[in-house]
Order: C-alpha cells, then sequence, then structure tokens
C-alpha cells in the first residue's frame, strides 16, 4: 500500500478492533496502537477505573491525546476505543490523518464476544448488555459512518479474515 497515513479501526465494543488491529499490523510489518493501552499506560490505572476516578469527560481528554500523541510518532495502525467518534476533534484527526475503517457488528456478537469481561466496560453497566450496545450503536453509527472510508462487517468473521478483507479494499481504492 502506497498510502502512508495510518489505518484506524473504529466500531463498537466487541467489533474487534485490537484483534484485527494486531492481524493487519503483522501483515504490513507494523507495530498496533492501541488507544486504550495508551491511556492506560499514561494513567497507570485501567480503563474502568479512569472512568470511576475521573469520569467519561476525562476518559475522552485522555483518549485525544493518546490520538494525536500516536499520530505524532507516526502510528500506522490504530485500534481506536469506540467512544472516540463522539469528539468532533478527534473525528476531524481521524478523518483528516488516517484511512478510517469501520468495523460493523451486530450487537448481539459483540454482546457474545465481550460477555466475560463486560463487567468492567463502565458503559455497559445498568441494563442488559445487548440493549446497552444497541444503544451506543444508535448514538455512534452516524458519527463511524461519516468518517469512515470503509465500512467491513466482522459478524461471522475471524480478526485474519477481516485484516485481509480491509487491505485488499484499500488496495483496490488506491487503484481507482
Amino acid at each position: 500500500m502506497n498510502d502512508a497515513r495510518a489505518i484506524a479501526l473504529i466500531g463498537l465494543m466487541g467489533a474487534g478492533k485490537t484483534c484485527v488491529a494486531r492481524a493487519l499490523a503483522g501483515r504490513l510489518g507494523h507495530p498496533v496502537e492501541d488507544l486504550d493501552e495508551r491511556v492506560e499506560a499514561r494513567a497507570g490505572c485501567t480503563v474502568a477505573e479512569v472512568f470511576a476516578r475521573e469520569g467519561e469527560t476525562e476518559f475522552r481528554r485522555r483518549e485525544g491525546e493518546a490520538l494525536e500523541a500516536a499520530l505524532a510518532a507516526g502510528a500506522r495502525v490504530l485500534a481506536c476505543g469506540g467512544g472516540i467518534v463522539l469528539d468532533p476533534g478527534n473525528r476531524a484527526r481521524l478523518r483528516e490523518r488516517c484511512r478510517v475503517v469501520w468495523l460493523e457488528v451486530s450487537p448481539r456478537e459483540a454482546g457474545r464476544r465481550i460477555e466475560a469481561d463486560a463487567v468492567s466496560r463502565p458503559l455497559l453497566a445498568g441494563g442488559p448488555v445487548e440493549a446497552r450496545l444497541k444503544a451506543l450503536l444508535r448514538e455512534r453509527a452516524p458519527f463511524y459512518e461519516s468518517i469512515a472510508e470503509l465500512c467491513v462487517i466482522t459478524d461471522g468473521r475471524d480478526p485474519d479474515e477481516v485484516a485481509g478483507v480491509i487491505l485488499d479494499a484499500l488496495a483496490t481504492r488506491e487503484k481507482s
């Protein structure tokens, strides 16, 4: 691929952003930048602890800083948090500086994938997991769609298969 912009994966929690980013990075020979991991390293605690101690607003601020730092460091493959698109500045950064890929997943499949660690995800508190995921998707889908160059459905696909679909589609776009 000739496009030097980072490939940024966005989508609902459980879409496979981290796993697909690792598969992409392996194929491209680049390290993965997981923005949640960057936030955790800087904060010295988990995302759930940041939410509990400082609230979602502070987490989103930290997430924006992590995005900017990763891009400034020359990141080539980014696994973004599901809510990164809520901030207009983050959407602009992603749209301008990345090839954004929306990993689309049904709330049912996402819930199945994350059920083992759903309790550690602050935004899933307060209701059945699938219902909370549906609500998050309703809120975020217009943002995902507004900045995505490509949308790939991940239901029924493993991370390596999704990575292959992404690379093929991006390569085809470069040729046209």
